[in-house]
């Protein structure tokens, strides 16, 4: 019997917001599967760590410190996949920021940085990430957006719309580059363990509060959301794009039908 061939094997790939949660275990997923891995973050001792480890176990990762809401930051992640090995096969856009608050209680500042982040960050690591794919002939995308782009969650008005932006930005990147064979698809995560499995790392609520939110009975982990994002990243899912794909344990079933949680 032949021997199963790693789902990212030879392919290079950037992951941004590498150095903790869901990003971290992307980094360690992906290269236990083959990739070849840009990781970056802009915590750059965390992020650096994650490489170091990574290359322990006789893999392969570099580390680029990057803000993805500075232009120069995301131009710079790009080039460095590039100049590292030579071209660029895949993105997992995954770097985003939340906050509280209704729009009475968020600040101008506050929205616009969440904004920046969680969206224009989207846009300027795609806009440097697909000219280096068209020179491949092909590539893939994925995007972090959240449960709560699909059915918004109360207090959350700058978050909920900046994840409700990145899932339209996906629509349209699937439709104008699917005649280069570039695959974009969006990942919805519902409440994930944060490190040390204690808290949401949203608001300060108890893990047992959230997990009537979910058709499972329970949060999800990283490792979960990185299998998902790896799926989507491989050729397993080549006839996929454009798909908004709820990795939520149920939440989004649950409040869009007429089934009521108790608290």
């Amino acid at each position: 019997m032949a021997a199963t061939q790693l789902p990212l094997k030879d392919k290079v790939v950037i992951i941004t917001a590498a150095a903790a949660g869901m990003g971290k275990a992307a980094s360690f997923l992906f290269a236990e599967n083959g990739a070849q891995l840009v990781i970056s973050d802009v915590n750059g001792d965390a992020g650096n760590r994650v490489a170091n480890e990574i290359r322990r176990r006789g893999q392969e990762a570099v580390f680029v410190r990057a803000d993805v809401s500075k232009i120069k930051d995301a131009k710079n992640c790009v080039a460095m996949a590039v100049k590292t090995y030579g071209r660029l096969d895949c993105l997992f856009s995954h770097a985003g920021i939340a906050t509280v608050g209704s729009v009475l209680d968020t600040s101008e500042e506050v929205w616009d940085r969440i904004m920046d982040v969680n969206l224009k960050g989207m846009y300027l690591m795609s806009r440097f990430s697909i000219p280096e794919m068209k020179k491949m002939g092909k590539g893939t995308i994925v995007c972090t957006a959240s449960v709560d782009g699909i059915v918004a969650f109360p207090k959350q008005a700058a978050y909920n719309a900046s994840k409700g932006g990145v899932i339209a930005l996906v629509k349209s990147m699937a439709l104008d580059h699917a005649q280069d064979n570039i695959r974009v698809n969006c990942i919805c995560p519902g409440v994930i363990r944060a490190p040390g499995g204690k808290k949401w790392t949203r608001e300060d609520i108890p893990y047992p509060d959230m997990t009537a939110l979910h058709a499972l009975g329970r949060v999800g982990s990283p490792e979960e959301v990185a299998s998902v994002a790896m799926f989507l990243l491989s050729d397993a899912s080549s006839f996929m794009t454009g798909a908004i794909v709820p990795v939520d344990g149920g939440w989004s079933a649950i409040r869009m039908s007429s089934y009521q949680t108790k608290n």
